[in-house]
C-alpha cells in the first residue's frame, strides 16, 4: 500500500460549505479498538467531526455501513455523487460476528470505483489486507484502487483534503487536541446508524499505541499510548448522550489501568474522574464496559491496580469483561515474541481481578469472602446474587507464533485448567491465530506456523470448547441468572437469538420466534461451550408455551403438559401440586401480571455503596 498523491480525478470544491461527503463504514477490529455492529468505532465518528472542524456542514455528511449497501443498492448513489468518499475499515486480528459483516477487499475496490469524487481510503487497512477476514493470514498492502490513502490518521487526512485541498494532502496522525473538538463534532453521526438509538454501542478512546512491542500485535504500530484527559472523554460521552446513545464502551486503550498515568502505573484517581465524570453526564446509560486490562500491570502494581479494579466495578454496568493478553502460557514462546507475562503471573491477575470484580448486583457483605464491610469475589454458589458478575477476566491466547511447538497446546490448557480447579471465574476465552501485518516481527515468519499447526489447532480449541468453557460458563451464569435488556437479532430452528449490548456478550437462544429488533429480559436455563438457553423473566405459567416450559432444568414434556392442563394457578407455589416433585418455578416465573423485580437492577452501575462523584464539571 502506498500513500497517495492527488490521481487527476477532479478536485473538491473550494469552499468546504458546498462539499457532500459520504463516509462508509467497512468496520474495524483490531487489537484495542472494535467497530461491529452493533459497535460503531471512533473512525467515522472522528472523520465527520473532522469535516464539521473543516468547514462542512453536518446536512452534507452521509454516514453508510458496508451492510447498508449492501442490502440496498440505491444507497450506492451517495457513493457515486458525493464530492467526496471515505472509506474507512480494516481487519487486524480475526474474528467471527454476529452483527454485522466486515467489508471484503473485493468490495472495497468497488467502492472505489463507484464513486465518481475523490476517494480517500483509511483505518487499519493501511496495515495490509490478507485474502478474508480469518486467522493464519498473509496480508500486504494495498491501496485497492483509491485515489488517497491515509497511511496516518483518516481523520487528519479527511480535515486536510478540505481545508487544504488536494495539493496540500499529507501523511499526519492527529493530535489530543484535535480529539477533542472532533469528537464531539462527530457526535451526530451516530443518528445515521441503522441500528441508533436501541441497539447501538459506543467505543471510547482514552489512549491508543502501546509501551510494549509484543511480535505480532498492531498497537504498537501508534506509537507509545498518549492519554486524553478525562474532560475529553466525558465530553465525547456527554455529546453522543445528547445524541441517544446510552451504551458506551472503554475499549480503545491498550491496558485501562494504566490510564492517566505514566503509560505503566495505574492511577486510581484519574479512572475516578474518567468514570465518574461518565456517570454525572450520561446518568441514565445502560451499558459502561471496558475492554483491554494489561495483566502485567497487575503483577508489577498489585495495590495500586487493585483500588483502580474497585473503582471500575463501583461505576461499570454488570457483564464487564477485562482482555488479558496472555497470549501464550509456553514460555518458549512467551520469551521468542516478547510476551509480557508468565502463566503464574497472568493466574495472579486473574485472582485478583476476581477477588475484586467478580462480585454480582445484589450481592451482601456476608455472602462472599473477604472484608466483612464490603462486598468482594469470586461470587460463585448458591448464595450468589442471580446477575452477571460485575467484572471478570477474559483470556487470549494466538497461534502460531515464532517458537510454537506440540508442548504449547499443553501449556495453555493446564493454565485453564488451573483457572478452573482454583474456583475462579473467566467470562471469555478467545483462542485465534496470529494474522501477520508489515511493521511488526511477525512480517518475517509470516504465518506459516499458524498454517502448518492448523489440524492440530482445530482439535485443541474443540477440547478447550469442551472441557473448560462449557463447565465455567455454568460457573459464571448458572441456571436462573437473569439478563436484563436482551436484544433480539435472529431466527433459527425455532428459536429467537439475541444478545445484550456489552463486552463479548453472550448469545441466548429464547424458545419460539419472537419480534426481532425488541428487547425481554430473560432468565438462564441451560448453557453451552459458548452460548446459553433462556426463558422470558418472568415467565407467566399460565401463558408459558410447552417450549417454554421444557426449557426449565427439570421439567420434561410429561411433565409441562401436566402443567398446562392444571392451568391457571394463582400461585407459582401451587404447581407443586399437580406434580409434587417439580422444581422450584420461583428462580423462572410467576403466576399472572406479577411485578418481579431483578435483583440489584435498582442500581446497576453504583455497586453496594452510594456512586462516586467526580470532581469534574459538566463543561470541562
Amino acid at each position: 500500500m502506498t500513500d497517495s498523491s492527488a490521481a487527476g480525478r477532479g478536485s473538491l470544491p473550494p469552499d468546504p460549505a458546498d462539499l457532500s461527503v459520504t463516509i462508509v463504514d467497512g468496520y474495524v477490529d483490531e487489537p484495542a479498538h472494535f467497530g461491529v455492529p452493533p459497535y460503531l468505532s471512533t473512525y467515522p465518528r472522528y472523520t465527520a467531526g473532522a469535516l464539521v472542524d473543516a468547514g462542512v456542514p453536518e446536512s452534507r455528511i452521509t454516514y453508510h455501513t458496508i451492510d447498508e449497501l449492501r442490502d440496498d443498492r440505491s444507497k450506492h448513489a451517495d457513493v457515486a455523487d458525493a464530492d467526496l468518499m471515505v472509506y474507512v475499515g480494516g481487519m487486524t486480528v480475526p474474528g467471527k460476528y454476529v452483527g454485522g459483516t466486515p467489508a471484503e477487499p473485493d468490495e472495497v475496490r468497488e467502492l472505489g470505483w463507484t464513486a465518481d469524487g475523490v476517494t480517500l481510503l483509511g483505518g487499519p487497512v493501511r496495515f495490509g489486507v490478507g485474502e478474508e477476514n480469518a486467522g493464519a493470514q498473509e496480508t500486504q498492502r494495498d491501496d485497492l484502487d483509491y485515489d488517497f490513502v491515509a497511511m496516518g490518521d483518516v481523520e487528519a487526512a479527511a480535515h486536510d483534503l478540505v481545508r487544504e485541498g488536494l495539493e496540500g494532502y499529507g501523511n499526519r496522525m492527529r493530535t489530543n487536541e484535535e480529539v477533542d473538538r472532533w469528537a464531539r463534532k462527530g457526535a451526530f453521526v451516530v443518528e445515521q446508524h441503522p441500528n441508533h438509538p436501541d441497539y447501538l454501542i459506543c467505543e471510547l478512546e482514552t489512549s491508543r499505541g502501546c509501551a510494549y512491542r509484543c511480535s505480532f500485535c498492531t498497537e504498537p504500530l501508534y506509537g507509545d499510548p498518549a492519554f486524553r484527559a478525562p474532560g475529553s472523554v466525558v465530553g465525547e460521552v456527554d455529546a453522543l448522550s445528547d445524541r441517544g446513545v446510552a451504551h458506551f464502551r472503554l475499549g480503545r486503550q491498550a491496558d485501562i489501568l494504566a490510564y492517566g498515568g505514566d503509560g505503566e502505573a495505574p492511577n486510581p484517581d484519574a479512572l475516578r474522574e474518567l468514570y465518574g465524570g461518565i456517570r454525572e453526564v450520561a446518568p441514565d446509560l445502560r451499558t459502561l464496559h471496558l475492554d483491554n486490562m494489561n495483566p502485567v500491570t497487575i503483577t508489577d502494581y498489585p495495590e495500586a491496580s487493585r483500588e483502580a479494579i474497585r473503582v471500575i466495578a463501583e461505576h461499570n454496568t454488570p457483564g464487564d469483561t477485562a482482555a488479558f493478553g496472555l497470549e501464550s502460557a509456553d514460555p518458549v514462546v512467551q520469551e521468542e515474541n516478547n510476551l509480557l507475562v508468565t502463566a503464574e503471573e497472568c493466574l495472579e491477575a486473574v485472582r485478583v481481578v476476581n477477588e475484586e470484580g467478580g462480585w454480582r448486583p445484589g450481592d451482601a457483605p456476608e455472602t462472599t469472602p473477604g472484608d466483612p464491610d464490603r462486598v468482594t469475589g469470586p461470587s460463585t454458589g448458591p448464595d450468589a446474587s442471580p446477575r452477571l458478575p460485575k467484572l471478570l477476566p477474559g483470556i487470549n491466547l494466538v497461534h502460531g507464533l515464532t517458537g510454537e511447538r506440540p508442548e504449547t497446546y499443553e501449556h495453555n490448557k493446564r493454565f485453564l485448567q488451573t483457572v478452573y480447579d482454583e474456583g475462579l471465574m473467566l467470562r471469555r476465552i478467545n483462542i485465534r491465530q496470529v494474522m501477520a501485518f508489515a511493521g511488526t516481527e511477525m512480517a518475517e515468519t509470516g504465518a506459516e506456523i499458524a498454517q502448518e499447526h492448523k489440524d492440530q489447532f482445530q482439535a485443541y480449541k474443540r477440547e478447550v470448547r469442551e472441557t473448560i468453557d462449557n463447565p465455567m460458563l455454568d460457573r459464571v451464569v448458572p441456571p436462573g441468572t437473569v439478563l436484563p435488556d436482551l436484544h433480539l437479532e435472529y431466527h433459527q430452528d425455532g428459536k429467537t437469538f439475541g444478545r445484550q449490548l456489552g463486552t463479548y456478550a453472550l448469545l441466548v437462544a429464547v424458545p419460539g420466534e419472537r419480534e426481532l429488533g425488541t428487547t425481554v429480559d430473560v432468565a438462564i436455563t441451560d448453557h453451552g461451550y459458548r452460548s446459553v438457553t433462556g426463558v422470558p423473566y418472568p415467565l407467566d405459567v399460565n401463558a408459558a408455551s410447552m417450549d417454554e416450559l421444557t426449557a426449565i432444568p427439570g421439567i420434561n414434556r410429561s411433565t409441562a403438559g401436566d402443567v398446562v392442563v392444571g392451568r391457571p394457578y394463582d400461585s407459582v407455589a401451587d404447581v407443586g401440586a399437580v406434580d409434587p416433585g417439580i422444581v422450584d418455578l420461583a428462580a423462572y416465573a410467576v403466576a399472572g401480571d406479577t411485578d418481579v423485580p431483578i435483583p440489584g437492577r435498582d442500581r446497576p452501575g453504583s455497586g453496594p455503596g452510594p456512586a462516586v462523584r467526580s470532581s469534574l464539571g459538566r463543561g470541562d
